[in-house]
This record gives C-alpha cells, structure tokens and sequence, in this order.
C-alpha cells in the first residue's frame, strides 16, 4: 500500500530514474509527469504495470484487456440506460411468441443482406433500369470529350478547374489559343466527370422501385396490425412484446437498405449534399437499430412507412426529369411537396410525436433511452421543417413559372453544374444551340435556374 500511494500525485516517482539526468545527460527533457489515469480506469493501469513488470506479460496483458473490455460491454449494455424500471435483460430470455424477442445479435444478419441487396441492386440496374433508359429516349453516351492538351490538363489537375482572367490571358500567350477557346476547353474538360444522365436514372430507378415496393409491404403488414389504428397499442404491454415474422422482415430489409446505401455512396453520383446525406443514412441507421434493440419496433414501423410514402414520389419526378418528361415531372414534384408537408409537418408531430411524447410518458413512464429516442425523433423533426421549406420553395415558383428547378433537397450534382446555368445557351465552343433556349436536363431553364 506504501509503495504506489507514498509517491507523489504528479506521478513523478515512476519517472525520476529516468529524468534526473536531465537533457544533457541523454535522459529525457524534463517536464511534467503525466498523472494517474482517471479512477475508472485505474484497475486496467494497474494490471499494465504488472505486465510490464512481471515474468508473464503476455498472459496478463489479455487478463487486462478482457477485464476492459468486460467493463465496457456492461456500460454499453446498462440495464439503467437501456429498460425501464424493474426490468432486466434476463426477463427476455424466455422465447415468447414468434420470432422472441428483439436481439442485438438479430443485427449482425443486416450485413451480409445489405451486400445481397447492393448486388441485386447492380443487377437491376444493368438488366431492368437500362433498357428502360434506352426506351425512353437516354443517350448511351458521355459528355463532349476535351481537345487533349498536356499544360492545360496539368492546370485542371494541379492549380484550379476554374482558372480567372489573368490566368486565361497567361495560357491565351502560351498556347496562342483564344480565351473564349481556352474557356470551351475547361467547361468540357469539367463535363467530362459529369456523370450522364443514363446512370443517374438507373440510380433513381433503383431507389424508386424499393421506395415503392417496401412502402407496399409496410402499408399492407400495418393495415392488420392494431397500433395502426391505435397509437396507444404500442405501448401496452411494453417491453415484452415479442416480434412477428413481418414485422422482423420489415424492420431488417429497412435497415439493410440503408446500410446498402451507405455502403454504395461511395461509388455512385457523388453530390454537393454528399455530407449531409451521409449523416443522414447514418442518424438513420442508428435511429432504426436504437428502436430495433430497445424494442420500440412498433412506432418504429409507424415512422418507415411515413417516409416512405413521399420518397418513391421524388424518385418517380427524377426519372421524368431525367426522360425530359417536362409535365410529368412538374405534376408528380407538386403531389410529392404536398405529401411531404402533410407527412412531415402534419401526421409525423400530430401522430407519431403524440404517441412517443404522450401516451407513451403515460403508459410506461420515461427513463433514460426513452429521452435519447425522442430527442432523435424530435431532431429528425427539425429536418423535416427545413426540408419542408426548401422543397415548398422549388413547388411555389414551379407553380407561378411552370417548370420545377433542380431539386434542394437532393440530387445536386457536385460536377460542374455551374457552367451548364450560365453557359447553356451557347453550344460547344461558343455557338448558339438550336432551340435558342437554356436546357438543364432536358428542362427549359433561363434565367430561373441561374436563380436558383
């Protein structure tokens, strides 16, 4: 007890061997010594000096790192945190009816369903979403290829895709070459990473088709499942309610879905909201494994099929957007914006929030995952009121114009989208087109799009 509490806080007796010698004496430069480690970890510290000391370091050093590791899997798992009062996990156990209860170790099958479904996803994509592309009008083919030339490849690569004056009149002497020339050869030289508009229907055709087909099979397992009609159905009897076959199927192919589309958005489109989408199938996924684990899989059900009723409505606008479509993809965006506020800013905060704020306080009484679940549903309601005004913006002017701008709330395109507002009047090279009107995606867009 003597030797580890007689030296001093600062920890400095376990370095005074070492630093007395001082810099000029080949031991270290002096300074503070770093102090114990907090309170919680001191077991852990502990056993990691006996691994240094003791004959049989590596025996001790797995006995200290599974004891570290046991201490973090029993807060990870903290009964406190995770279930309400006087309830613990061996009260799950039992196999109950069905598929039991909800499990943590149920997620680990999301992983191998997420890569099956980022195959049939490329499946589709090649046998399905093309020859529909190619039926409709879509071009097999990319943009307008640049003149090679090595210096100004080596500006675009090296200094900037964007050169100003000065640096246009600089290449204008070196290469003799007109600005206006030199401008054309940036432009398509930036188009050239632009994906075609093929791959982008392919992409909206995908996600269109599961938006619709697990919306199908959410509103078809709801409409004979009692809490549909009765919120307060999904919380009698909580925490044990043991799962069905539906509602398991429903809840993972959802989450291995989304897990696919984190996975795959590093290899499709990328766009200028890749960050915020990104934290979006994120909150997503930890919001729908949360509910999963924490047995909310009821409500949990509720809220899917609420987004999915608007998402397939924007995909089926993309694809008319991008099969040039100008009516259709005007009508299907104004019904997706009024099924989104409606949703969003009406059912979601009057029902689904009703329920988990409400009745649920009533029923069964907060505790400590209860608040971080609202407190996620209620950020995911913030979105919604941002989303909602973004989108409400593009249909308002669709309305008062006639044709609906590129989308806000997604599907912008970080690849030069620049040039194709302020130079889409003009062909390559500077010639006018044939029409003598701005066209973004097949739309007419002027001076509105620049707008936007």
């Amino acid at each position: 007890m003597g030797g580890e509490e007689a030296q001093p806080r600062g920890g400095g007796g376990l370095r005074r061997g070492v630093d007395e010698k001082g810099p000029e004496g080949g031991g270290r430069r002096s300074g503070p010594a770093p102090g114990p480690p907090p309170r919680g970890f001191r077991w852990l510290w502990r056993q990691l000096k006996l691994w240094r000391l003791g004959p049989r370091g590596g025996r001790k050093m797995a006995t200290a790192a599974a004891g570290a590791l046991g201490l973090l899997w029993g807060w990870l798992w903290s009964e406190r945190f995770w279930l309400p009062q006087n309830v613990s996990w061996a009260n799950f156990e039992g196999q109950g009816d069905g598929y039991g209860y909800p499990r943590a170790r149920h997620i680990l099958s999301v992983f191998p369903l997420a890569a099956g479904v980022f195959s049939v996803r490329l499946l589709f994509e090649r046998f399905i979403a093309k020859p529909c592309a190619l039926h409709v009008g879509i071009q097999d083919s990319g943009p307008y290829q640049a003149q090679p030339n090595a210096i100004l490849e080596k500006v675009f690569m090296s200094i900037t895709k964007y050169p100003d004056e000065k640096r246009l009149e600089g290449l204008s002497k070196q290469l003799d070459w007109d600005v206006r020339k030199i401008q054309c050869w940036f432009r398509h030289r930036r188009n050239q990473d632009k994906p075609p508009t093929l791959t982008k229907f392919c992409e909206s055709m995908w996600r269109f088709t599961f938006y619709l087909c697990i919306f199908c099979y959410g509103i078809r397992f709801l409409w004979s499942s009692p809490w549909f009609w009765d919120t307060r159905q999904c919380w009698h009897s909580y925490p044990y309610q043991p799962l069905t076959s539906g509602l398991y199927y429903y809840y993972i192919m959802e989450l291995a879905f989304y897990w696919s589309l984190m996975f795959s958005q590093f290899t499709d489109i990328k766009r200028k909201d890749f960050l915020i989408m990104f934290l979006h199938h994120l909150a997503t996924i930890g919001l729908i494994t949360f509910s999963y684990i924490n047995n909310m899989v009821r409500v949990g059900t509720l809220v899917l099929c609420l987004h999915d009723v608007s998402d397939f409505l924007l995909e089926a606008a993309k694809l008319a957007n991008y099969a040039k479509y100008q009516r259709l993809c005007d009508t299907l965006f104004v019904i997706f914006s009024a099924v989104f506020v409606v949703t969003r800013l009406g059912i979601y905060p009057f029902w689904i929030l009703n329920t988990t704020l409400f009745e649920s306080w009533e029923i069964i009484g907060p505790y400590r995952s209860w608040w971080l679940f609202n407190g996620l549903l209620l950020v995911l309601q913030v979105l919604h009121v941002i989303w909602s005004y973004l989108i409400a913006r593009i249909a308002f002017k669709a309305l008062i114009r006639g044709k609906v701008s590129k989308d806000d709330r997604s599907d912008v395109e970080s690849s030069s989208e620049e040039e194709d507002i302020t130079t889409s009047t003009k062909g390559p090279c500077g010639r006018s087109s044939s029409n003598g009107a701005n066209r973004v995606n097949g739309h007419m867009g002027g001076s509105y799009w620049a707008e936007e």
